[in-house]
C-alpha cells in the first residue's frame, strides 16, 4: 500500500504529519512525501522544513493521495504541476484525500465539482469558488468517487483513522488510534467557530494576520 503525501511551500505541517503518523503504522504501508521537485519544503511560518523524497513524476500511481493545506495553497490555485499530478493519480488511486485547505487544491484540479466537501472554516467561500458545496462536517466522504476531505488541521488525524478502517478494518483503525494515543481531552472547548465566541475569534484573526 503506497501512500503519497504532497508537499508545497508554506503548507501546514500537521495537515501532512497527522495523517502520516497514523497511516505509516498500517501493515504493508509505505509513505512517500512528494513535491514538484525533491528537497526540503518549508512550512507556513518557515520554522519547520519537511523533506520531499520524490517528485510527482516519481510517484505517478499511489494507492492513497493526501493533499494538505496551508497558506501556500493560495499560490497554487491556478493550473500547476500539483493539479496535474492529483488528477492523474486520482485515476488509479484507491482514495484521494485532503486536509484543511488542501480541498481547495482538489477543487482547483477539478475533482470536487458538484460534491460536498470540507476545509478550514475560514476558507468555505474559497471552496465554493472551485465547484464544491462547503459543509461544516469534520470528515466528508464520497466513497463512490474515492474522495475524502477533512476540515482544519487536526481533523486529518480523524480522516486517517477512517482511512485505516477503509483500507484494513475497524480493529486496525482502533489499533492506530491507540498507537498514537489519540484520546483528545482538551483543556478548553473552543475548537469550532460556534463554540469559540467573539473574543477568541478576534484573537484568531489578529494572529492569522501576523502570519500572512
Amino acid at each position: 500500500m503506497h501512500i503519497a503525501i504532497a508537499l508545497f511551500d508554506r503548507l501546514t505541517a500537521l495537515d501532512a504529519v497527522g495523517p502520516y503518523e497514523v497511516m505509516q503504522r498500517l501493515p504493508g504501508a509505505t509513505v512517500t512525501f512528494v513535491a514538484e521537485k525533491p528537497g526540503e519544503i518549508r512550512t507556513d511560518n518557515g520554522f519547520l522544513g519537511l523533506m520531499a523524497d520524490a517528485s510527482f513524476d516519481d510517484v505517478p500511481s499511489p494507492d492513497v493521495v493526501v493533499v494538505p493545506g496551508g497558506v501556500g495553497t493560495r499560490a497554487l490555485m491556478e493550473p500547476c504541476a500539483l493539479h496535474d499530478w492529483v488528477r492523474s493519480a486520482h485515476e488509479r488511486s484507491v482514495f484521494t484525500t485532503s486536509v484543511c485547505s488542501g480541498s481547495l487544491l482538489l477543487g482547483a484540479a477539478g475533482l470536487l465539482n458538484g460534491l460536498t466537501a470540507t476545509t478550514h472554516w475560514s476558507t468555505y467561500a474559497d471552496l465554493e469558488k472551485v465547484g464544491a458545496t462547503p459543509t461544516g462536517q469534520r470528515v466528508v466522504e464520497h466513497l463512490d468517487k474515492r474522495i475524502i476531505t477533512a476540515a482544519g488541521v487536526s481533523s486529518g488525524i480523524d480522516m486517517a483513522l477512517r482511512l485505516s478502517e477503509l483500507l484494513v478494518d475497524e480493529t486496525a483503525a482502533q489499533a492506530m488510534q491507540l498507537m498514537v494515543e489519540y484520546d483528545p481531552q482538551p483543556p478548553f472547548d473552543a475548537g469550532s467557530v460556534e463554540k469559540a465566541g467573539a473574543e477568541v475569534m478576534a484573537r484568531v484573526i489578529e494572529y492569522a494576520a501576523d502570519k500572512d
